[in-house]
């Protein structure tokens, strides 16, 4: 670093032309190594899961090699700890033994989180040696295997005094019962995400936890549910709360979803700072949890829906109405492999959704059918769309495209689209959605996408030309429709988000939605745009 801030203004480099870094005082270099802290959230990150994980710790220990240059920089660094925020970092083959004995008494990080990283019992004694400090330990990230976890887990009975951020998870479904000690406390817990977890959420921690603003309880095991009622009561603890998750491991017992349809809603609750709230689980619960609580700042909605036969939702519907924020322009449907997406944006070029609906199934006709039934359930979401996106992620061999059934559903899903003006296409769909829209027996022209100007394809070959016949239809019934083909080469785009997926597994696939959530236009060799 020092070469890097020496400037020789002579070109044989004459030492007495040199200006070293040296001749600053205490209070310049100080600024200099300010500017050097790095950021652990990134101003434009996307990734959810990332957000709600606390960013990159790795970056903490960026202040290792500086304290190396010399001893004046090492004491100017240390006598300013505070003020440069200086932490130390325990994670993966870090020899916290020798660096809790000679290093100064700075706040821990203890950060385990590198899924492809094999926990190593000198890691395991390392974490345990960390936690030994609670007094001086700030945050703590752990995602390992439930064996590795459970001594971990244990070892927290203790009080932490200063612990800001806790998320502890499994990146694997298991049936071992993790919970917290009844013991461990954290009264400046900001922030907590618990995944794959037999959490209770009336758990001791959150009677002194008031200031939290995260709160990420992820695949909620069975054996830990509770029931919106008491999750509304422990919400009420939390004034602060900003950013809130409650996913359901799997669909809860129908004994539960009778009782939620008759349990009334005695509490209610306003969270006036929260922006994002994400919820996984069955219809029924989210019914029965909306009337009971207010989100006058809400800026980001994903809801997340087990497979099931029908959708009834009149509280969302009413919620979704008086949300100001989440209203949207643009609308995306995506169809992969394990469930059906639907997000509205706030114009066609955003690249975070306000608002994100999930339905988990396989089969393609089902996804169909689901999404047509969500859009007409929410249809008052819809109808200031204007600019429609249609993708599909993987082909259905086993599918009969050609029946009545199909083009039924096309038509339930496109008819809540009233004021769509530009239709984008995925190469995967043209074909079935260019014989959905032609005119039948009976069928009126302008019966779907009235409003409709503009019709993009992505597409390899001549795919495109199939939706020629329904461009001249709409031209005999006096509607000018403009068609843009976008020539493609072969599709790398759905390769790297089905390897992603693959490697995340179904129930981080909804976590990385704004990433999915790319029209299938990779590599175009040409743009040609048809005259109407």
């Amino acid at each position: 670093m020092v070469d890097q801030l020496e400037c020789n203004h002579s070109p044989t480099c004459n030492r007495r032309h040199s200006i070293s870094i040296h001749i600053l005082d205490d209070y310049s270099l100080l600024n200099i190594f300010n500017l050097c802290r790095p950021v652990l959230l990134d101003e434009d990150e996307n990734d959810e899961l990332l957000l709600l994980q606390g960013g990159a710790w790795d970056r903490e220990n960026w202040w290792y090699n500086l304290a190396h240059v010399c001893c004046r920089w090492r004491q100017l660094i240390f006598g300013s700890s505070s003020y440069l925020g200086l932490r130390l970092l325990c994670t993966h083959g870090t020899p916290v033994a020798e660096m809790l004995v000679h290093s100064p008494h700075f706040p821990l990080i203890i950060d385990y989180l590198n899924g492809e990283r094999k926990m190593t019992p000198d890691d395991e004694e390392g974490i345990l040696l960390a936690l030994q400090h609670c007094n001086r330990v700030l945050r703590i990230r752990l995602r390992m295997p439930v064996a590795n976890l459970q001594n971990l887990i244990v070892a927290m009975d203790r009080h932490f005094p200063i612990l800001e951020f806790l998320y502890i998870g499994s990146p694997n479904k298991h049936k071992t019962t993790l919970i917290l000690p009844e013991t461990l406390r954290a009264p400046h817990l900001l922030h907590i995400g618990l995944e794959n977890f037999t959490f209770t959420i009336q758990s001791p921690l959150f009677l002194t936890a008031f200031g939290l603003k995260t709160l990420s309880l992820h695949n909620i095991l069975p054996s830990a549910y509770f029931s919106p009622t008491v999750l509304l009561q422990r919400l009420s603890l939390m004034p602060q709360l900003e950013t809130l998750e409650i996913s359901f491991h799997s669909p809860i017992a129908s004994h539960y979803v009778e009782q939620l349809s008759y349990a009334p809603m005695m509490t209610h609750v306003i969270l006036p700072n929260l922006r994002s709230f994400a919820f996984q689980g069955v219809s029924a619960y989210l019914e029965a949890l909306l009337p009971g609580v207010a989100m006058p700042l809400l800026e980001t909605l994903q809801i997340v829906f087990f497979n099931q036969l029908s959708f009834n939702l009149p509280h969302l519907v009413q919620f979704m109405g008086r949300a100001e924020n989440l209203r949207s322009k643009s609308t995306k449907l995506w169809f992969q492999r394990d469930a059906v997406i639907v997000a509205t944006f706030p114009h066609e070029a955003s690249k975070r959704y306000k608002f994100c609906i999930q339905v988990i199934c396989s089969h393609f006709d089902w996804q169909i059918a689901s999404s047509a039934q969500i859009v007409n359930v929410l249809s008052p979401v819809f109808v200031a769309v204007d600019h429609l996106t249609l993708d599909y992620h993987e082909h259905h061999p086993s599918l009969d495209w050609h029946n009545e059934a199909d083009r039924a559903q096309w038509h339930e899903l496109l008819k809540s689209f009233s004021n769509v003006k530009t239709l984008l296409v995925g190469d995967g769909l043209i074909g079935e959605l260019s014989r959905s829209l032609r005119l039948d027996h009976g069928d009126r022209p302008l019966e779907l996408l009235p409003t409709l100007k503009e019709l993009v394809c992505y597409a390899k070959g001549n795919a495109a030309s199939t939706f020629l016949p329904f461009i001249n239809e709409r031209k005999a019934a006096g509607v000018s429709v403009s068609l843009t083909v976008v020539r493609c080469h072969h599709d790398t785009t759905d390769r790297r988000v089905e390897h992603r997926i693959k490697s995340m597994g179904p129930q981080y696939a909804r976590r990385d939605i704004t990433q999915l959530f790319t029209p299938t236009q990779p590599s175009p060799t040409c743009r040609l745009t048809l005259p109407s």
